[in-house]
């Protein structure tokens, strides 16, 4: 019943946002979709050489998100050379932030174990995000992640969490994680005072004008030099949801140039 009624906001709330993504548009250059298609060859065998003997990747879920639905870009992944596995928050992340990443940490080092690798890549969706984010920041991540790649991650929060409590379900219907990622909460105010990108880790985000429960869509951005990357400013035409992001292939070649160390220049055209 619960996860009825929070399905059910998500699309009053959608229905809401909807006539906001083409007012947002961000100014770009129509060169840039022809520049991403003819560098596109050049840079897939770029990645593809870099996935040999790379970290191992660690593809961390966002809230209700099944390790299952984090299959598409798993395999994508694996099929490019890289050693994967899908982390599922807790409780499917409804509960508190900071336990999720607690929980992180030991999965990495597990992970760490099991590969022998010193370090690990981080490529996470929504809430992931925020997890990985307290785990690096907080929890000695800084000392064993490499890249930190997030997709739609409410950096610095969104209104829809903050709308949910407008349309009568109190305060987030009790979802610990929706109050936490609730513009201006606590949990917000301690993850993002001081340096967004601290120790020597790879901050790169990717965001989408379509995103339809990441408002305003700039929040999925961090600063202190991080790499942030809008989709729709290298590809003007491409349609991306939330959810999209884990399955567009525009997106995807975005994540194997992070990945790989490579300028980033997406592929407009990929499947």
């Amino acid at each position: 019943m619960l996860l009825r009624t929070i399905l059910a906001a998500t699309a009053a709330v959608t229905v809401l946002l909807v006539p906001a993504t083409a007012a947002h548009a961000e100014p770009t250059s129509a060169a840039a979709t022809t520049v991403a298609a003819d560098t596109g060859t050049t840079a897939e065998a770029t990645t593809a050489e870099a996935a040999v003997g790379a970290n191992p990747v660690i593809v961390v879920g966002g809230l209700i998100g099944i390790s299952i639905a984090y299959e598409p870009i798993a395999a994508r992944l694996r099929a490019d050379g890289y050693r994967v596995s899908i982390y599922q928050l807790p409780g499917l992340g409804f509960g508190d932030i900071r336990e999720s990443a607690r929980a992180l940490s030991s999965y990495v080092d597990q992970v760490r174990a099991a590969t022998g690798a010193a370090k690990v890549d981080l490529v996470t969706h929504s809430q992931g995000g925020l997890v990985s984010r307290w785990y690096v920041k907080f929890l000695g991540g800084a000392d064993k992640v490499d890249r930190y790649v997030s997709l739609g991650s409410p950096q610095q929060g969104t209104y829809v969490a903050n709308i949910i409590n407008f349309l009568g379900l109190g305060s987030c219907a009790g979802i610990v994680a929706c109050q936490q990622m609730s513009i201006g909460s606590n949990f917000l105010t301690d993850l993002n005072a001081g340096d967004d990108t601290p120790g020597a880790v790879r901050w790169t985000t990717v965001r989408t004008w379509q995103d339809e429960l990441v408002r305003p869509v700039d929040n999925a951005a961090l600063a202190d030099g991080a790499t942030n990357v809008l989709v729709q400013a290298w590809c003007p035409l491409r349609i991306v949801g939330h959810l999209g992001l884990i399955l567009d292939g525009t997106t995807y070649t975005i994540v194997r140039q992070v990945l790989a160390g490579a300028a980033i220049r997406p592929n407009c055209f990929a499947l």
